[in-house]
């Protein structure tokens, strides 16, 4: 993808932040406990926290959190669900915060729409000695043949990289988390949490539709790509009944600082 495409991607969230708010899903607690664990201390930044998703279930887990987004829409639907909570306009290059003023960095499905050449050494800059930088990314589990089949079924578009776990490992394998002039990380480190969420065919039908993909779809591939999806669930017994669950995984890559210089 080249630069101004993932730009087009990456800015396309603004316009469907009241749906992104309502049918994305949360993050696995189990997860974010591990993305933690060798944190210093309980300060911890959500970047690019969206509509707050990762950013409630640290509120939940009684951290000291401060959400960053770039995008106003998405920013304000954050600051609607979660006033309590410090949210800031920034983004991954250009972060609103002191030198190491959190114990931990956060990224919920963002980390791979940052510039991380740039972004890195500003994330080392605010963390903490010792602090750690996590990614998290919740995937549909397509060890399980109807997921796998709608994978391939909706085309690359809709659930793509990132978006099933087998392809979320390979895209991640050489994901350059903490690397830069400057910034000193130690080993990647990588797990994975089961976080089924229920779904109907119509929810998880409007789930898809605010991926990036799909958003910036003509309306009219758009209305075709979701009907075609539409069919698919009908056709399947796991999905055409009412209420289901749907296997999903959070994955997370972890890494801890080291040094600054």
């Amino acid at each position: 993808m080249g630069p101004e495409v993932q730009h087009l991607h990456a800015s396309s969230f603004g316009a469907a932040a009241g749906a992104y708010a309502e049918h994305r899903p949360d993050y696995a607690s189990a997860a974010v406990r591990w993305a933690l664990e060798p944190a210093p201390g309980s300060r911890v930044l959500d970047l690019g926290a969206g509509t707050g998703k990762l950013t409630s279930t640290l509120v939940a887990l009684d951290t000291d959190v401060i959400a960053v987004e770039p995008d106003p829409a998405m920013l304000t639907e954050l600051r609607r669900a979660l006033p309590a909570v410090r949210a800031l306009a920034g983004s991954a290059e250009a972060i609103p915060l002191p030198d190491a003023s959190v114990d931990a960095v956060l990224a919920g499905n963002a980390m791979h729409w940052f510039d991380m050449a740039v972004a890195a050494p500003e994330i080392a800059r605010v963390l903490a000695p010792g602090g750690v930088l996590a990614g998290l990314w919740n995937v549909m589990d397509d060890r399980v043949d109807w997921v796998a089949g709608l994978a391939r079924f909706s085309g690359s578009a809709v659930i793509g990289p990132r978006d099933t776990l087998r392809s979320w490992r390979a895209a991640t394998a050489g994901l350059p988390l903490g690397t830069g002039p400057g910034v000193g990380f130690g080993s990647l480190e990588q797990a994975e949490f089961p976080h089924r969420q229920r779904r109907t065919a119509d929810s998880l039908v409007a789930t898809l539709a605010t991926r990036a993909g799909v958003l910036v779809m003509a309306e009219r591939e758009r209305e075709v790509t979701l009907s075609r999806i539409r069919t698919f669930l009908a056709s399947r017994p796991e999905t055409a009944g009412g209420e289901f669950a749907l296997p999903m995984l959070t994955g997370v890559l972890r890494v801890r600082q080291l040094f600054l210089s």
